[in-house]
């Protein structure tokens, strides 16, 4: 039996969410290490000394520890799984121009969307503890929410439509059949709902995507999502 990978996540971390979908769906034996980074616990110690010591030198999940090898960064770490354990190919397929493509919107993705949904997400948190608001916090939240909603019509109007180039309609992003690509997008696309902010309204592509990859990883995108759902529908009662 080989040794199970260590999996340390929070699941208000969209990067844990897919892998923890990806280790569900692929049967990769793991074990479960949850850390609360918002209460900087893990295993009931201080996520500043013991977790950075013997863990991750970041602070930051997801990590996993292979066998001794450890690995931070989200998008790493599910390619390194892909390539190192038996899972199907279709996850990040060796074809060179599918891979490219996956790759290709990761870097976007990367640049774009999960650098500033995180940003957006923490600037309203941070902002609704306040106890005196002024018009400079307002605006710049206003301009956040703005870049928000514009790369989310990027997603809608340029990246739902890769399959135009294949002149055929595809299933997933990349093709038929589901990528790391899709859960990656799957889990951003649901950040701004921490916030209040529905991501679907006015997107019919995203939006039918988004069940095909839900409706695909089932039971896994319900147990990965089950407390973030609670938190967002708070935040949607807030708005």
């Amino acid at each position: 039996m080989p040794t199970p990978v260590k999996f340390y996540y929070d699941l208000l971390s969209q990067h844990s969410r897919a892998l923890y979908m990806f280790f569900e769906a692929t049967k990769i034996p793991y074990e479960p290490i949850p850390v609360s980074t918002q209460q900087k616990e893990y295993e009931g110690k201080q996520v500043k000394s013991e977790y950075k010591e013997y863990v991750n030198r970041f602070q930051q999940v997801p990590m996993i520890n292979d066998a001794g090898f450890k690995l931070s960064e989200g998008v790493t770490i599910l390619k390194y799984l892909a390539r190192e354990k038996l899972v199907p190919e279709h996850w990040y397929p060796r074809d060179s121009k599918l891979r490219a493509r996956i790759d290709e919107f990761l870097e976007w993705q990367n640049n774009n969307s999960h650098t500033l949904f995180n940003k957006f997400v923490q600037e309203k948190f941070e902002n609704s503890t306040k106890i005196h608001q002024n018009a400079e916090n307002d605006l710049k939240l206003k301009e956040y929410k703005k870049l928000v909603e514009n790369t989310l019509d990027v997603l809608e109007n340029e990246w739902m439509q890769l399959s135009k180039d294949e002149e055929k309609a595809h299933k997933f992003m990349i093709g038929d059949k589901i990528t790391i690509a899709d859960i990656l997008t799957a889990c951003e696309v649901e950040q701004p709902k921490l916030v209040g902010v529905d991501p679907l309204d006015g997107r019919p592509k995203l939006t039918h995507w988004l069940e095909q990859v839900k409706s695909t990883m089932r039971p896994y995108y319900d147990e990965a999502h089950h407390d973030f759902y609670k938190i967002t529908e708070q935040a949607s009662a807030k708005n």
